[in-house]
């Protein structure tokens, strides 16, 4: 009787902390390449376009048009094999003074990092992150950006696959500079369920890029495949990559 009655116990605790967790419409993981490729100016650049897109109206209206009207986001910064840093944690966004004060951590803000290119790494270490939150969404979406191909830690594909494998959704990205890093991302990096990729030619170029990504994931839109210039920003080939 004892036995059946901590069984019971046991069961309703469980069921009440899982009750516990907030719904959102998305958990959001944004993964900031910080590698030795990125100066001092540009790394501002790129963590003033993550600050300014949380300050948008147009995001701020996404995130309110959502099932829930609300998302989590973590930001980390990443480099080499063993340089992976939780900048700012698990954040609960819903309202527009919800995202500009996320914004406002993000401003806060000193570099973790400056070294080699380890993308699979980064990857890997920020798949582990998402059961430690206490939110459940719809989708769960990795979003990388970087300036260069991985010279550094695990393999890019083996770490990609293992995180879909492992439940994240979507794993999108967002390259800076030449082409041909546009192209490597494309093969090796994102994937998952209506993964996309899009590409500014300078940091500069970035805030409209990561803008325009944000609205996008929050929104869980899907646009037809295509280029499309913005501001020095081309939307490289969607790609449509579903999990098997």
């Amino acid at each position: 009787m004892f036995k059946k009655l901590l069984t019971s116990a046991l069961f309703a605790a469980t069921a009440l902390s899982a009750q516990a967790n907030t719904i959102v419409d998305l958990e959001l993981q944004l993964l900031a390449d910080v590698s030795g490729s990125v100066d001092s100016g540009e790394y501002a650049l790129q963590l003033q376009g993550y600050e300014q897109a949380f300050r948008s109206a147009s995001v701020h209206a996404a995130i309110e048009a959502g099932t829930e009207g609300k998302i989590a986001v973590q930001y980390l910064e990443w480099s080499g094999s063993s340089s992976q840093s939780v900048q700012v944690d698990w954040t609960l966004i819903d309202t527009a003074a919800d995202a500009i004060a996320f914004a406002d951590q993000l401003a806060l803000l000193s570099r973790a990092f400056s070294g080699s290119t380890g993308i699979g790494s980064a990857i890997a270490f920020g798949a582990t992150l998402f059961g430690t939150n206490d939110f459940d969404a719809a989708r769960q979406v990795m979003d990388v950006s970087g300036d260069g191909t991985n010279n550094d830690g695990v393999s890019v594909t083996t770490a990609r696959d293992n995180a879909l494998a492992g439940g994240i959704d979507t794993i999108n990205g967002i390259t800076i500079g030449s082409a041909g890093v546009g192209t490597y991302y494309q093969n090796n990096v994102i994937g998952g369920f209506n993964a996309f990729h899009l590409h500014a030619a300078t940091f500069a170029d970035f805030q409209a890029g990561i803008e325009r990504k944000l609205i996008r994931e929050i929104s869980a839109t899907v646009s037809e495949p295509g280029t499309i210039a913005m501001v020095g920003l081309a939307l490289f080939g969607l790609a449509r990559i579903r999990r098997s």
